[in-house]
């Protein structure tokens, strides 16, 4: 079972303790759940991370920054 728990706010200059609070946050969302919901969750979350670095890549190469 997945917990639906709210995100942590993070800080403007994302500090350690930002990341603490990201690790908390993530083990409480998964420590009940399966290894085949954790896999689903880790799917997810890889598919969006991969689709926001092409956004990044597509918007930079569009603006003639560093080579993508």
């Amino acid at each position: 079972m997945i917990h639906n728990i709210s995100k942590p706010s993070i800080s403007e200059n994302f500090t350690i303790d930002d990341i603490h609070s990201l690790r908390e946050w993530n083990y409480e969302c998964l420590k009940d759940a399966t290894m085949e919901e954790r896999f689903a969750v880790i799917h997810r979350r890889a598919q969006l991370s991969l689709r926001r670095i092409e956004d990044i890549r597509k918007k930079t190469t569009q603006l003639g920054g560093i080579d993508a």
